[in-house]
Formats: structure tokens, C-alpha cells, sequence
């Protein structure tokens, strides 16, 4: 059975950080790109990241650049996105997604996790 799990969600004070999880099972992830991506309350969902399988190349949404780092560990099955210095605007639903096109669109990819909670408040 294809599965992702996030983890790692939570609350954080601004300026904090969390590192989120994403493990797979079922099938091998580094065949995959794989996109974080976020829902707030009444919003679209948005892409944060992705990483692609071939080479690693990393991909940031402006509104993350130099706060998100994306890193795959191959071993494990699991990809993941440290998150530095969050602030309230960072608050959502975090999913993980697994597809053969590394792209910031939601609608390429094939696999969904269920998502994790992030909310940033003081």
C-alpha cells in the first residue's frame, strides 16, 4: 500500500522552528520529486518546495527562500522540511506529495500524505 505520513507539525512562537517529516512506504520515494506544500484556513493550497529525485535540485516559493530547507535521506524513505524563523503568515496544514514531474503546481503529483498541523502564534 502506497503511503505518506508527515510529522513534526505543532506549535511554534515567531521566529521559531520546526522540522517536518515525510515518510514513505510502499514504494521507494527517491524515484519521486517530492513538494511540500501548505493550506491555510479559506486558501488555496500553495507549493513551499520540492526536491527532485535525479539530482537534488531544490526549488523554494519566495515567501520561504532562506528560511526552508528541503533535504531527502534516501536510507530512511524520508524527505524533509526544516523550517527556520516561522512567523504567523507560515500557519496551515503541511502535505507532502510524491509525482515524476518536479514542479511547484499540486495537481502533477501522485501521492498525498494526510497532512500535519503548523500553527505559528505567540
Amino acid at each position: 500500500q502506497v503511503q505518506l505520513v508527515e510529522s513534526g507539525g505543532g506549535l511554534v512562537q515567531p521566529g521559531g522552528s520546526l522540522r517536518l517529516s515525510c515518510a514513505a512506504s510502499g514504494f521507494t520515494l527517491d524515484y519521486y520529486a517530492i513538494g511540500w506544500f501548505r493550506q491555510a484556513p479559506g486558501k488555496e493550497r500553495e507549493g513551499v518546495s520540492y526536491i527532485v529525485n535525479s539530482d537534488r535540485r531544490t526549488y523554494y516559493a519566495d515567501s520561504v527562500k532562506g528560511r526552508f530547507t528541503i533535504s531527502r535521506d534516501n536510507a530512511k524513505n524520508t524527505v524533509y522540511l526544516q523550517m527556520n524563523s516561522l512567523k504567523p503568515e507560515d500557519k496551515g496544514v503541511y502535505y507532502c506529495a510524491a509525482g515524476r514531474v518536479p514542479t511547484i503546481r499540486p495537481g502533477f503529483y501522485d501521492y498525498w500524505g494526510q497532512g500535519t498541523q503548523v500553527t505559528v502564534s505567540s
